[in-house]
């Protein structure tokens, strides 16, 4: 989809320079800038969509606990030297 607003970019561009008038040329550039800079935003999006972290992957708050109270668990029988039930 973000490739369309490069193309619609090029057009207003492409107007742009070959009309006689002023007002419309200078629509059409700004139109063509506009343009140019959704197509930038929307491959900047994409880009950062493919490289986020699926939510599925998430640990959840009760699995959080369970691992922090392992991780303690693991450090007090560190300390006394036991070695903590599974």
């Amino acid at each position: 989809m973000s490739w369309l607003f490069l193309l619609l970019a090029l057009g207003a561009l492409a107007i742009g320079f070959t009309t006689t008038s002023v007002a419309l040329a200078v629509l059409c550039l700004l139109a063509a800038l506009g343009f140019l800079i959704v197509w930038v935003m929307g491959l900047l999006a994409q880009r950062v969509g493919s490289q986020s972290r699926d939510e599925i992957m998430l640990i959840d708050p009760q699995e959080l606990r369970r691992l922090r109270e392992q991780a303690e668990a693991r450090r007090a029988a560190g300390s006394t030297g036991d070695t903590p039930e599974p």
